[in-house]
């Protein structure tokens, strides 16, 4: 048990968000939460959010990421990316979530991967292989505009 929590503890500061594409004047605000579905004492499932200080093997992750612009100029080509804690598996059912298998370098939908292989193949890229994820926010940003984006994982 001390093991997952600790495992769980290293994922969720290796949750890491950053802006691209010159975004000087965005700010990010990113929460995760575990859910958790329990049996009320009538036998019926409940679902719970708490808190992902303690994530461990097999918890849900709900991932909640908000950003605004908070220049005076209004700003254009936003991508919000994230790199992707060992140890997860992504809920890629957002259409509009990209992602890479080589950090960063290249992006696509996770059918459109491809990694290269030990003796000189290439293999189609697993949800296992995936190392950032990104989102492009609207061509133009306008000053004072905000976002919220949410995904989920689930701890390995």
């Amino acid at each position: 048990m001390a093991r997952g929590l600790i495992a769980g503890l290293g994922l969720i500061a290796g949750m890491t968000a950053s802006w691209q594409a010159g975004a000087q004047d965005m700010r990010l605000d990113s929460r995760t939460f575990v859910e958790r579905v329990q049996t009320d004492i009538n036998g019926r499932p409940r679902r719970t959010i708490a808190n992902a200080e303690r994530a461990m093997s097999g918890d849900q992750l709900i991932v909640v990421v908000d950003w605004r612009h908070e220049g005076i100029r209004t700003a254009h080509g936003l991508t919000v990316v994230r790199q992707v804690p060992r140890g997860t598996l992504l809920d890629l059912t957002d259409p509009a979530m990209q992602a890479s298998v080589d950090g960063g370098a290249h992006w696509g939908r996770l059918d459109q991967l491809w990694l290269p292989t030990p003796l000189g193949g290439v293999r189609r890229a697993t949800p296992e292989d995936i190392t950032h994820i990104r989102w492009r926010l609207p061509d133009s940003v306008a000053p004072g505009q905000s976002g919220r984006l949410t995904y989920r994982a689930q701890v390995r």
